[in-house]
């Protein structure tokens, strides 16, 4: 199995790390020839203008629309949910992929200075977890997050914030979590994310 990881901006070497620790070959991707021969990708979090702008530049928009439409599964973490995202409320000419059918509230915590760690209940890890795993909250680690306001009728909610709305979903092998898991030590959502890999669908 090799995973991509969209290596433009942001925390993509976090993301590298947490594939090298479940024994997986993580790959850099910065150009559209690295996509070749991947069986997944991850789009890190960071700042969703610069991805968006540094994708433009470096002709990944297409080959990375291609790359789902092939039915790979595309994970997006924070920033890259935002790249992910079909629409944006407060930035709507952002570039961005339109690929997962959800409607995004950009920088929804505030700013850097607000970042806090949430547990969330997110039932969908026990298909990737043993033992005292199972049934554990997940530290989520929230950085001027996005929140998920809205989505289509096939978007699945993973997990939501209390009081605060949508911060993880899924659409057929989309994933996107609004915090950052790679800041962890806990790689239950990669696992849970390599197992879409490994089977295709949910």
């Amino acid at each position: 199995m090799r995973i991509g990881v969209l290596a433009l901006q942001g925390a993509f070497r976090e993301h590298l790390r947490a594939l090298a620790d479940l024994g997986v070959d993580g790959v850099a991707v910065r150009l559209p020839r690295h996509l070749e021969g991947l069986d997944g990708l991850i789009i890190p979090g960071g700042e969703s203008t610069t991805i968006a702008k540094l994708a433009i530049l470096y002709g990944l928009i297409s080959p990375l629309c291609a790359f789902a439409k092939q039915g790979k599964p595309i994970w997006g973490t924070c920033a890259g949910l935002i790249f992910l995202a079909r629409d944006l409320i407060d930035y709507e000419e952002q570039p961005r992929l339109g690929l997962l059918d959800i409607a995004v509230q950009r920088n929804a915590f505030g700013r850097q200075v607000d970042s806090f760690v949430a547990p969330l209940h997110v039932a969908v890890l026990d298909q990737a977890s043993k033992g005292e795993e199972q049934g554990q909250p997940f530290p989520a680690v929230f950085i001027r997050a996005p929140v998920i306001e809205a989505m289509g009728e096939g978007v699945q909610v993973l997990a939501q914030l209390e009081g605060n709305g949508t911060v993880a979903v899924q659409q057929g092998t989309l994933l996107g979590t609004a915090f950052h898991p790679e800041l962890t030590t806990d790689r239950r959502f990669h696992s849970y994310f390599l197992s879409l890999v490994a089977n295709g669908h949910i």
